[in-house]
């Protein structure tokens, strides 16, 4: 018997478990490490000042918050456990390189400015226009751009490394990691009473979230629930640029979907395809490989001589209409849902995670917004 179960491993499953393990709460967490998980292939970017996203003022405001909470969390990681977090503060550039890209990022901009006003963010002084030759000397790869703004205000995460953090944090809180397939959800009465595993296992709770990414509706049948979330892949490839310095390179954000993160360990990971309808095949694919690479050398042409490292295939758990999936479900008491970040999930999950298990604890989370209910 446990107080709390968490179903999936990612760094939304992770962040659960953490913060209820925090609180005292003897949780469980099951994962089976599923090949394609989101969380292995993310980009890492916390920067939702600068999006460009046409999102409503509900998704803008949650990412804020998601992004200030950040240094918070790191900083009880650091003292809870011994390993490294993934996550650094860094700049980014926002560009437009082609004259076709130009009228988008002047309506980007636009956008921007109407949040600022209304949020204070990007904070005064945090933004400027630059010009070609100085965003050239801060990203050498870069070709000539039409327009680039600056932002010193961002940061990104290495998410393997940050969920990593989190589960060592939450196992000297007490935290039980299994390696094992939920294959079921027992309720009775209307109320949870346990999971069950492929191996005969039954571990008991009448608290459970899943946390299962892109694999979550597997269990809205047996619940009673819509779960509208599909997978959608995400091809992303790791450069590796030999005796170049990428320690102190920006992101770079272009107009045409795509972004290349550096890494101090002379690494650039850029990408990333998004393939909706794309179903549970998690490789890569020749026309993605051919997408990434041809974007990346269009917008840093610098770039052609490095060497590729990896490439890594995430599916994304898209949500039917984009936003997160959150909190308890309508149809069995003490269930709770944390899925459907979509392409957003290494920048809202750790936060999302704070406040579903929030929620399990009976605290105030403030995620009505995000209820399964919307899509009924």
């Amino acid at each position: 018997m446990h107080d709390a179960i968490v179903v999936g491993g990612g760094i939304v499953g992770a962040s659960v478990a953490y913060h209820l393990a925090r609180e005292d709460v003897d949780t469980l967490l099951v994962d089976r490490h599923d090949t394609g998980r989101a969380t292995d292939a993310g980009a890492g970017i916390i920067s939702p000042a600068t999006s460009s996203r046409t999102a409503s003022d509900r998704w803008f405001e949650f990412a804020l918050d998601a992004a200030a909470y950040y240094p918070e969390l790191v900083e009880h990681l650091e003292n809870e456990q011994d390993g490294k977090t993934g996550y650094s503060d860094c700049s980014l550039l926002s560009v437009a390189v082609g004259e076709d890209e130009v009228p988008e990022y002047d309506a980007a901009s636009e956008r921007i400015r109407e949040r600022q006003e209304k949020y204070d963010q990007p904070a005064p002084g945090t933004t400027e226009e630059i010009s070609s030759s100085e965003a050239q000397s801060r990203y050498p790869a870069l070709a000539e751009t039409r327009r680039c703004r600056a932002y010193d205000g961002a940061a990104r995460v290495d998410a393997r490394t940050f969920t990593g953090a989190l589960l060592r944090a939450g196992e000297s809180h007490g935290l039980t990691v299994l390696d094992g397939d939920v294959t079921r959800i027992d309720h009775e009465n209307g109320a949870v009473t346990a999971v069950e595993t492929a191996d005969g296992g039954r571990y008991e709770s009448d608290a459970v979230a899943v946390a299962g990414g892109a694999w979550s509706p597997r269990f809205a049948e047996s619940l009673g629930v819509s779960i509208p979330v599909e997978p959608q892949r995400g091809q992303i490839i790791h450069l590796d640029l030999g005796e170049t310095d990428t320690s102190s390179w920006p992101i770079l954000s272009p107009f045409h979907g795509h972004y290349m993160v550096p890494w101090p360990d002379n690494r650039v990971a850029v990408g990333a395809t998004r393939e909706v309808g794309s179903g549970f095949a998690p490789h890569t694919t020749a026309a993605g490989v051919h997408e990434v690479l041809g974007e990346a050398l269009r917008v840093a042409p610098g770039l052609a001589d490095a060497e590729i490292d990896e490439v890594r295939v995430g599916l994304r758990p898209r949500s039917a209409d984009q936003l997160p999936v959150l909190g308890a479900v309508p149809t069995v008491e003490g269930v709770h849902l944390a899925t459907g970040h979509g392409a957003t999930g290494l920048q809202l999950g750790p936060y999302s995670g704070k406040l579903v298990a929030d929620e399990m604890r009976g605290e105030s989370a403030d995620i009505e917004t995000f209820s399964v209910e919307r899509f009924e």
